[in-house]
């Protein structure tokens, strides 16, 4: 059960929280943002929803944990590497005005995506089962 619980909290994140955030002045309707940057930003959030509605299918109907687990990983692992590798690119979690959005000093997507890949790599160490 550590392992669906797991999915479940990592697809709420990057399903559902972060497109309710995105979907906002500070990301898609953002005036200072050019269209091209739109365009991925919206390509990024359908992916990351479609992945997340496949993991769920996976768990409940397919009882195919492992693989979910694996997708889970993909789309938060995928953000933390994008912010590890952030001054390469000239990337910021901070908006134009210089405002950033944390809890306890840390980014929030940083700390709910750490969490939550935390969460799925200690559910696949700690459950050694094929299927849950």
């Amino acid at each position: 059960m550590i392992k669906k619980t797991a999915i479940l909290f990592s697809v709420f994140l990057y399903a559902i929280v972060v497109p309710f955030l995105d979907i906002s002045d500070t990301h898609i309707w953002n005036p200072d943002w050019t269209p091209h940057v739109r365009i991925h930003e919206v390509w990024q959030l359908i992916t990351n929803s479609s992945i997340g509605a496949l993991c769920l299918w996976l768990v409940w109907y397919k009882k195919e944990v492992k693989l979910s687990a694996l997708l889970s990983l993909i789309v938060t692992g995928g953000f933390l590497l994008a912010f590890l590798l952030k001054d390469g690119y000239g990337g910021s979690m901070k908006y134009l005005d210089g405002s950033e959005k944390t809890i306890l000093g840390i980014n929030i997507g940083v700390l709910g995506f750490g969490i939550a890949f935390l969460f799925l790599i200690l559910s696949l160490v700690l459950t050694k089962t094929k299927k849950d």
